[in-house]
């Protein structure tokens, strides 16, 4: 994870089966899937993403995330995730 004035940059490693319970933040974001297969449900809405495929989520959007393989995610945020700056994503590490 890094993180600028302006965005936080993260990989994510996620095993087959893990979820990114739902919720909601300030920050728009953009996931970009490295290896393996995500499905998100955003607003309701499902959609599975692959290697090298994106998906933008506006600000204050509700969405979940599943592994439904041995994933890679590169999600970037703008603005600076300050709550992973604290420290503060437990709901990550469900």
């Amino acid at each position: 994870m890094i993180h600028t004035e302006q965005l936080t940059m993260a990989r994510i490693l996620l095993a087959k089966g893990a979820v990114v319970p739902l919720h909601q933040h300030e920050h728009e974001q953009i996931a970009t899937c490295l290896s393996g297969r995500l499905r998100f449900v955003v607003a309701g809405e499902e959609l599975v993403i692959g290697p090298a495929e994106s998906v933008a989520l506006p600000s204050g959007v509700p969405h979940e995330v599943e592994a439904l393989e041995d994933s890679v995610a590169l999600d970037v945020f703008a603005p600076v995730r300050d709550d992973w700056v604290r420290g503060d994503d437990a709901y990550l590490r469900r």
